[in-house]
């Protein structure tokens, strides 16, 4: 077993494990040694055990409870990133290289420089990040990202019009199946079940086990289906699975509601 507190980022929902410290509470802000380097994220979890095969790679500690120059150095990154933003932005557009700068960051320290951007196949950037180290003078990670990734990153409306899930509170964005949508008899329309991303639309899995069969002797019904009863027979022209009916239209031309 192995005691860890669960750590989120800025503009990220995900909740990430790394190895505690006494005295840590939920919402301090902590400085902990990530892949990309040392950054300060938030406690959202309090203590906890879990098991070895629940930890992904290699267990990292808090470094310690931010301290002050630690919160100073992060809001200076901060304050400075909308003129690092359209540096980068200016060097990318000149370079004429077939991708989408989305979204850039310092690392706590400064030490490093992380660029994100999508393009449709792969991109040789090495003259470009050498172009970019001798301007910002500090390591240069360029990170290519897929279609959800970036939706997450650049946010915006959804057709709901709300702020896409993505952004507004996903955490682990869930696999997505056009068999999800058949369940719940939405309309395949591509434009009409994806997101910003062009991918289906995350919202689809949120009710999926409403909709998805959990007994295996039962016969999966749908809509056009022929139907025998005993007073005649019909057909289903609507299956509600929040309130578990069945809405049959008899070859009389009567519609009759029921329980699945």
């Amino acid at each position: 077993m192995a005691n860890v507190v669960g750590v989120s980022f800025r503009g990220n929902n995900k909740k990430y494990y790394f190895g505690s410290i006494t005295n840590l509470n939920i919402g301090d802000k902590v400085v902990v040694d990530t892949i990309r380097g040392l950054e300060i994220g938030t406690i959202t979890q309090g203590y906890k055990e879990i098991k070895e095969e629940e930890i992904i790679g290699e267990l990292k500690n808090v470094v310690r409870k931010a301290t002050q120059k630690d919160l100073d150095d992060y809001e200076a990154n901060l304050r400075d990133k909308p003129e690092l933003y359209n540096g980068l932005k200016e060097i990318i557009d000149k370079s004429n290289l077939e991708m989408k700068f989305l979204d850039c960051e310092y690392t706590l320290d400064r030490t490093k420089l992380l660029v994100y951007f999508s393009a449709e196949g792969r991109v040789d950037f090495r003259e470009l990040v050498k172009e970019i180290a001798s301007v910002y003078k500090t390591r240069i990670e360029l990170r290519q990202v897929g279609p959800r990734d970036a939706s997450r990153i650049i946010g915006g409306i959804g057709i709901c019009g709300m702020e896409v899930c993505c952004k507004k509170f996903l955490g682990d964005i869930q696999n997505v199946t056009i068999k999800m949508a058949k369940n719940q008899n939405l309309s395949l329309n591509p434009t009409a079940i994806s997101g910003l991303c062009g991918k289906l639309l995350c919202c689809i899995s949120f009710e999926d086990f409403l909709y998805s069969k959990d007994n295996g002797d039962k016969k999966e019904l749908s809509i056009g289906e022929k139907v025998k009863l005993e007073n005649g027979e019909g057909v289903i022209v609507n299956i509600d699975n929040d309130s578990r009916t069945v809405t049959i239209k008899m070859d009389t031309g009567e519609e009759i509601e029921l329980s699945q």
